[in-house]
């Protein structure tokens, strides 16, 4: 029986495949010799050798699928995008900084996302919003070359999909070609793992789990070792990078089964053919849906085309009445959680690695039916 498609923006869908794996080792897990250890993920010592090879494992393939240089580490953390926000300006905002400074950062303001990125780290350091897209909405990207940077900030700050707006960067600006030394920080929650990074622009990136790694519960921080070291006076000890990759992400009880269900779906990416092969399927699932959106008399896309989201696609009904209409429809149909995100309204696909192209084909043909059927 064929499962509804779920377009949910986070926590999103997941392989079914992976799903059925930890049902299948959810009270005994077997190491990768088929040994039994007796006891479910859940239920293992964070520092026990069984959860220590699971981890290492994990560590090992999404270092292996985004080819991270060695000379950056992964943290496994806890506490989602929005812990970053603040996180992230505690530990790096000193960089550049005066003795005695907070230090200063530069934010992008694409959407929703960014804009709460700066409001939360004005609380630790000085902002300045180098460059804003809400003008237009958030329809667009100001292009780099436009972008005011504080020659002082520590670094420039980006959210590289903006999962309620639907806008994406298709390529990381090079701050040191805008004539910046600043570390470019990026926000790619809900992208990371569907495109391949160019480490060699970024000093960090951060992301929530919930979208195209696993559940919620775990944040993945990829940090490059240089910026380690540089934490506010004030910054928890748990959230001192430094501290955290001194520890191997086991300073404190790290989220053991979030990471389990990662280290599964890191697997999977392994065995679809890696990053290279989830970007092309990505880019055909999109070009699927913004056809239709592109064709139809009834649906539109208000993003600019140059940066729409692979993997976030807000449309709206230009009747606005039929919406409930078009949800209930779509439900009937197996196609859950197209609603809009309440800030913006009208609907939104999120079509994760996990979203096969037969569910986005679904979509596209539930949409012209429902279309022909309002004519």
């Amino acid at each position: 029986m064929q499962r509804p498609y779920n377009f949910s923006a986070g926590p999103a869908t997941m392989p079914a495949e992976v799903l059925a794996q930890a049902a299948a080792e959810m009270l005994d897990w077997p190491d990768a010799q088929g040994h039994r250890s007796g006891m479910g993920v859940m239920e293992m010592s964070h520092r026990g050798k069984e959860f220590l090879s699971i981890y290492e494992a994990a560590e090992a393939d999404i270092r292996e699928l985004l080819a991270v240089p060695a000379h950056f580490k992964i943290l496994f953390m806890q506490g989602g995008g929005l812990a970053e926000n603040a996180i992230v300006p505690m530990n790096l905002s000193r960089l550049r900084a005066p003795e005695g400074s907070k230090g200063s950062a530069d934010f992008v303001v694409t959407g929703s996302w960014s804009e709460k990125s700066s409001k939360e780290a004005a609380r630790y350091c000085e902002t300045q919003v180098a460059a804003s897209a809400k003008a237009d909405g958030f329809t667009s990207i100001p292009a780099p070359s436009t972008w005011k940077l504080n020659e002082q900030a520590s670094y420039v700050h980006v959210c590289t999909n903006e999962t309620i707006n639907g806008v994406e960067f298709h390529a990381l600006p090079d701050l040191k070609a805008l004539g910046s030394d600043a570390a470019l920080v990026i926000d790619f929650s809900s992208h990371v793992a569907s495109r391949t990074v160019d480490w060699s622009k970024v000093g960090l990136a951060f992301g929530g789990a919930q979208k195209n790694l696993g559940p919620a519960g775990l944040t993945m921080v990829v940090v490059r070792e240089d910026l380690l070291g540089f934490a506010q006076s004030i910054c928890p000890s748990a959230f001192d990078y430094k501290t955290v990759a001194d520890n191997q992400s086991m300073y404190n009880t790290p989220p053991t089964y979030s990471i389990y269900m990662a280290g599964l779906v890191f697997q999977w990416l392994k065995r679809q053919g890696g990053i290279a092969a989830m970007e092309a399927r990505n880019i055909a699932k999109a070009e699927l849906l913004y056809s239709a959106l592109d064709s139809s008399a009834l649906f539109y896309n208000k993003v600019h085309k140059d940066c729409r989201s692979r993997m976030n696609v807000p449309f709206f009904l230009r009747d606005e009445s039929r919406n409930q209409a078009f949800l209930d429809g779509a439900k009937a149909a197996g196609l859950l959680q197209l609603k809009g995100h309440k800030s913006v309204g009208g609907m939104r696909a999120s079509i994760y690695n996990a979203m096969p192209i037969e569910g986005v084909q679904a979509l596209v043909d539930y949409m012209r039916a429902f279309e022909k059927n309002q004519a």
